[in-house]
């Protein structure tokens, strides 16, 4: 396994990992290296074919409150093209998360402020604490949420977008919950035994027809109907059904009985 400094990336043997932002004592503040970081650490899970899921958390009492104050004072005294240099690692690193080719959960406590929030709009699933905070604060400080832009309308929708990438204000976990940015909210007590409840949720379910569903949902997108999409949709189920997993599932849930995926961690 790499070494890391700035993220630690952890598998269970249950068949999942977990990538921990590693910085509590500046808040899991992004910077260059752990936006490299992430990046490298995406790769190498999307090329383990052994895990089903990926969990994003942040050590430490937040997630992740934004930009690194050095980061920007550096990115600051940089040209036009360093700059542009400098977001297209950032983007890269969320476009490399959207698409993952497996489900992804983002677990949210504290502070989730500017690109913090366009990394749980990246994730297919997402839950945090009620007293979570959130920001697109970008506009603060003289910026825009510029990379992130795409992913969190998708998340939260365009009229959403517009009002708190303009206001910059705070909302927390049950208006994030209302706007879709997080699935569920609880109290901070019971958010790492919620975890583990969705651990166990998403076990139950084939590996391989996790991975089928996601990569028909970036295809599918926001639904727009097509001849293309039709054939692209019929293939997908004709597939899935004679591949052995959907063979495995459908003898099982017709035999009643537990699926082999589900017997290795009963």
């Amino acid at each position: 396994m790499t070494d890391f400094t700035t993220i630690q990336l952890e598998t269970d043997p249950r068949g999942f990992a977990t990538l921990w932002l590693n910085r509590p004592e500046k808040n899991n503040a992004f910077n260059a290296e752990m936006i490299r970081e992430l990046t490298l650490a995406l790769g190498i899970v999307s090329t383990d074919e052994r895990l089903r899921f990926l969990l994003l958390r942040g050590r430490g009492r937040h997630f992740c409150a934004g930009a690194d104050l050095a980061w920007m004072r550096h990115a600051a005294t940089l040209d036009y093209t360093a700059n542009l240099a400098d977001s297209h690692e950032l983007a890269e690193l969320m476009y490399s998360l959207q698409a993952l080719p497996i489900p992804t959960l983002s677990v949210v406590q504290g502070a989730a402020f500017g690109g913090a929030v366009g990394l749980v709009s990246c994730c297919d699933l997402a839950i945090g604490a009620l007293d979570a905070q959130f920001s697109l604060s970008e506009v603060r400080i003289g910026l825009a949420p510029a990379v992130i832009s795409p992913f969190v309308v998708q998340a939260i929708g365009e009229r959403a977008a517009r009002r708190y990438a303009l206001t910059a204000e705070r909302f927390g976990g049950e208006r994030a919950r209302e706007l879709g940015l997080l699935s569920e909210c609880y109290p901070a007590a019971e958010l790492d035994s919620r975890v583990e409840e969705w651990i166990a949720a998403l076990l139950l379910n084939g590996p391989q027809a996790m991975r089928a569903s996601k990569a028909l949902l970036l295809e599918v997108g926001s639904g727009v109907l097509g001849p293309a999409l039709r054939q692209s949709t019929e293939s997908a189920i004709a597939r899935i059904r004679v591949s052995a997993e959907g063979q495995e599932g459908l003898s099982a849930f017709l035999d009643k009985r537990t699926p082999a995926w589900q017997e290795q961690h009963a």
